[in-house]
């Protein structure tokens, strides 16, 4: 081979390179914006919804489960949170009930507080030095 055949085995070969390095930057430019699509807030709270979403279903179905194996626990419990929740007013019907000593509450806010007067109190005579005398 002759120098100018060298020179040409040289360049085919540099060109090959050259498409071969622009194939793998082309292929690392593409992983990189297949991965910003899959990080973007929109993508990222999908999934998260998507997950609440199993979740919630698998958790409503474990307890359908755990209600149909225990109905009168089950209901019990439902019970206690309801009086839970129900107790001031039971508390006033219970005292209504009984005579009427249990509302408190009512008695207080029909009965309007005394109003004070803003002049000062006189000092009555018997309590100043001349009314000891």
């Amino acid at each position: 081979m002759t120098g100018l055949g060298k020179v040409t085995e040289a360049k085919l070969e540099a060109d090959r390179a050259r498409a071969k390095l622009l194939d793998s930057v082309h292929e690392i430019e593409n992983h990189a914006l297949a991965l910003k699509d899959r990080l973007t807030p929109r993508r990222i709270m999908g999934g998260i919804v998507d997950g609440a979403k199993h979740k919630g279903a698998d958790l409503a179905e474990d307890a359908v489960d755990a209600v149909r194996a225990r109905p009168i626990a089950a209901t019990g419990v439902v019970a206690a949170i309801a009086l839970f929740l129900a107790r001031e007013p039971l508390i006033d019907l219970a005292g209504k009930l009984v005579g009427g000593k249990g509302d408190k509450k009512a008695k207080n806010e029909a009965k309007p507080a005394p109003r004070r007067s803003r002049k000062p109190a006189a000092k009555k005579p018997e309590t100043t030095k001349e009314g000891l005398k």
